[in-house]
């Protein structure tokens, strides 16, 4: 175990969890909703610190980020547990199974031992462990991703903030969770974050992620005044948020803050508790790609299915190719220092 920073003391031994907007009130031994911070004894503790449940050595674009060094390798790993219950979730067998945990030690009155329970899981792969597999094997990046990076963030900042004095950078792949307090502490090591706009409508996020909506607006908004390199991705669910009006929604609020934030439109596939619902059409993914550019987004991508023409990188002045992509196979073509080889326009984001 290892004692959280993000948390306040409140009265008859209970807590208040700042790490995430879920703003838990914690009691005595037990967690809050992610189900990997306890409170012991009026203390908090991140009972994941260190423990890594899934780790690998991606590709940038998977995470997807397509304007933040294209082309390169980047280290990434997640713990179990999760703020949200989404039940399309891809990665559900980490992420659900520490409420699954903590719902069966409620029942059994067993709750102090989820600790126990809860160090079963991962392997362990402290920070300076990180640091030296991406020095070694010269990966310039470390995503923390597969569960929710807030859940897990005094492990998440710390590692941060090691890498980056040995100049590596850092990106957390998110639903947008973070409060005001985590996001400001841990941005002068945090370079770039992809957000999760699920959808644009309050009764999907709390009946289908048990959320809301408003705090990922105001994470969003927040991570940009903060001058995180940010791209927001939409996964296009048949029948539960991909009408024309709430797709233009969620363009117009991206398009508001700035035309040049990327917008990742991906496809489902049945997963989790959602394996009832088909996949999305391509047609479907087209019409959201064109509601995008008819909202002003310079960069609007789809993913999650092959399709070169609509997941590269075009310049917004002279039309010109950029980056090819084709799956995981990139090819930067046509941009050099950020800037457009053709007309020499500046290209936001972060090439090195």
């Amino acid at each position: 175990m290892h004692e959280a920073i993000l948390y306040k003391k409140l009265g008859n031994n209970k807590v208040a969890c700042t790490a995430c907007r879920q703003g838990c009130i914690i009691s005595q031994d037990d967690t809050g909703i992610c189900g990997v911070r306890q409170n012991k004894n009026g203390r908090l503790y991140l009972l994941v610190y260190g423990k890594a449940s899934s780790f690998n050595i991606d590709p940038i674009e998977k995470k997807p980020l397509y304007h933040f060094m294209p082309a390169t390798e980047i280290f990434s790993l997640g713990t179990v547990g999760c703020n949200f219950s989404c039940s399309f979730c891809q990665n559900w067998d980490i992420s659900q199974i520490t409420k699954e945990l903590r719902s069966k030690l409620l029942k059994e009155k067993k709750i102090a031992n989820i600790d126990l329970e809860i160090s079963k899981f991962g392997y362990e792969l402290p920070p300076e462990k990180i640091v030296e597999i991406c020095a070694e094997k010269n990966i310039p990046g470390v995503a923390y991703t597969y569960n929710e990076p807030s859940i897990f963030f005094e492990y998440a900042c710390d590692t941060a903030k090691l890498s980056s004095k040995k100049g590596i950078k850092n990106v957390f792949v998110t639903n947008g969770y973070e409060t005001e307090e985590s996001l400001k502490l841990i941005k002068p090591y945090l370079d770039a974050m992809n957000i999760d706009l699920k959808s644009f409508n309050d009764e999907f996020y709390r009946k289908i992620c048990k959320a809301k909506l408003q705090p990922v607006l105001e994470t969003i908004k927040l991570a940009y005044r903060l001058g995180i390199w940010i791209e927001i991705t939409t996964l296009i669910i048949p029948g539960k948020n991909d009408s024309d009006a709430e797709l233009k929604k969620i363009a117009g609020f991206i398009s508001g803050i700035d035309k040049n934030i990327p917008w990742h439109i991906t496809a489902f596939h049945p997963d989790y508790k959602m394996t009832d619902i088909p996949s999305t059409s391509d047609a479907t993914l087209h019409k959201a790609y064109d509601i995008g550019k008819k909202a002003g987004l310079k960069y609007v991508y789809v993913g999650n299915i092959l399709d070169d023409e609509h997941s590269g990188t075009h310049c917004p002045e002279c039309n010109t190719l950029l980056i090819k992509r084709s799956g995981y196979f990139v090819e930067i073509k046509n941009l050099k220092d950020g800037k457009c080889k053709k007309c020499g326009s500046k290209i936001p984001g972060v090439w090195k």
